[in-house]
């Protein structure tokens, strides 16, 4: 299976119209996706994208198109395949200047890798979880850049990981076909929402089934407190409530803050400071416990992934589809995480995050941690009715996806009509 074409678009939803997704760093947000469609020879399509929330988008689409004479002619045949696509599209040597592994190029190559991924699983006629768990830890090694990780972890502990989570696999898998994965969800939370929609968002997110909520903090202290209490009368004790502050803190101000939020019982604080600041999450948990600590939604590769762990500086790791190089480095993200005992609970929401993070953390449980103490996966109820495999959550837990591929395919009059700037709803609303 050659891939002979690549097809991007530069895909946006005006979600800032509403405020969905606003926060303390990222008040007006316009949900979108460099999206990318790989043809290959046998007829069969790869879907992809990497996330962002508008302007700039157009740099990750033209990214893509650079990175593309490293796909078209390659070979998608399995595992290795996969292996040798991720280092051609993230060891040049010219392009890794840019970088290295981070920034632009890195989101562009996250596209393209996980639309080999989904060509991958599609052709294996396997949903991407399922596929990725069919693999024997000898293939799931050898699909990991092990540079630079091996004062942490190595490849034969990596394989001692994946060999001791063999026992129990098909049962594990069964249990998620049938059970699916726990859930929480940042909806009722967005900044911009007066109180009595949280309140609102909130109740009806326990009543649906959910035991952890999100609100988004950082902004103004008293607002943050007044929400915070609202909420929290809402849902009453017994619900996790996490907050998550984007970015907005130095590490003192963290520390101030969150303390400020304590007698509301907040479960984590997410993105305290700089997502680039080991040392400040190192700090800031150490002096927020027993509050704990998350971040990775921002963290750029499994370098700096290695550093938090290995410093002890958080107490979630919360790794993104998207934003890292795609599969093949979530791999090492999640291999690290249970090596250092850390609960992987993903970010999602955004554009499509929620359809594509899933399949890791499913895989996660059945090949890698065995485990879903601690462990949830963000949602979001916003712009699912764009995909053609929809993520779907019953009872506070994700589904398991059952169509092959990667749940990452745009309907085709979505792309049409959100295409920028020319669809119809940004040329007729310009």
């Amino acid at each position: 299976m050659t891939i002979t074409a690549v097809d991007v678009v530069d895909v946006r939803f005006p979600t800032s119209r509403s405020l969905d997704g606003s926060d303390a760093m990222n008040p007006d947000p316009d949900y979108s996706a460099a999206y990318v469609v790989l043809h290959a020879d046998d007829g069969l399509e790869g879907h992809g994208f990497t996330f962002t929330i508008g302007r700039g988008n157009d740099l990750c689409c033209a990214a893509i198109e650079t990175l593309s004479e490293f796909v078209v002619g390659a070979d998608v045949h399995g595992p290795a395949d996969l292996g040798d696509l991720y280092r051609r599209l993230t060891h040049d040597s010219q392009i890794r200047w840019l970088g290295p592994e981070k920034g632009v190029m890195h989101l562009a190559a996250a596209a393209l890798v996980n639309a080999a991924w989904d060509l991958a699983a599609r052709r294996a006629g396997l949903p991407l979880w399922k596929y990725l768990s069919s693999l024997t830890p000898e293939e799931i090694v050898e699909c990991v850049d092990w540079r630079y990780l091996s004062d942490a972890l190595t490849p034969e502990a990596a394989l001692g990981i994946l060999r001791a989570a063999e026992p129990g696999k098909a049962e594990r898998i069964a249990e998620v076909e049938r059970e699916g994965y726990p859930a929480y969800t940042t909806s009722p939370g967005w900044l911009g929402y007066d109180d009595e929609k949280v309140v609102r968002l909130a109740r009806e997110a326990v009543a649906q089934g959910y035991r952890q909520i999100k609100l988004k903090v950082g902004a103004d202290l008293e607002d943050d407190r007044r929400r915070f209490a609202a909420a929290r009368a809402a849902v009453g004790p017994g619900i996790r409530i996490a907050v998550d502050a984007n970015q907005r803190w130095d590490v003192d101000q963290a520390v101030e803050w969150t303390k400020a939020l304590a007698e509301f019982d907040p479960w984590w604080i997410e993105e305290p400071t700089s997502p680039d600041d080991v040392l400040g999450h190192a700090a800031i948990r150490k002096r927020l416990a027993p509050v704990k600590v998350a971040t990775g939604e921002h963290v750029h590769n499994r370098v700096m992934f290695k550093q938090l762990l290995q410093a002890g500086a958080i107490d979630f790791l919360q790794m993104d589809a998207a934003r890292v190089a795609g599969v093949n480095e979530n791999l090492a993200i999640l291999l690290l995480a249970k090596q250092f005992g850390v609960p992987v609970c993903p970010h999602a929401g955004g554009v499509g995050l929620c359809e594509l993070v899933c399949h890791l953390s499913m895989f996660d449980y059945t090949s890698v941690s065995a485990s879903m103490d601690d462990r949830v996966i963000e949602y979001v109820d916003h712009l699912h009715e764009h995909f053609t495999a929809p993520a779907v959550v019953r009872g506070g837990r994700y589904a398991a996806p059952t169509a092959p591929g990667f749940s990452a395919e745009m309907r085709r009059e979505s792309l049409q009509r959100f295409a920028y700037p020319n669809g119809p709803e940004w040329r007729d609303n310009a």
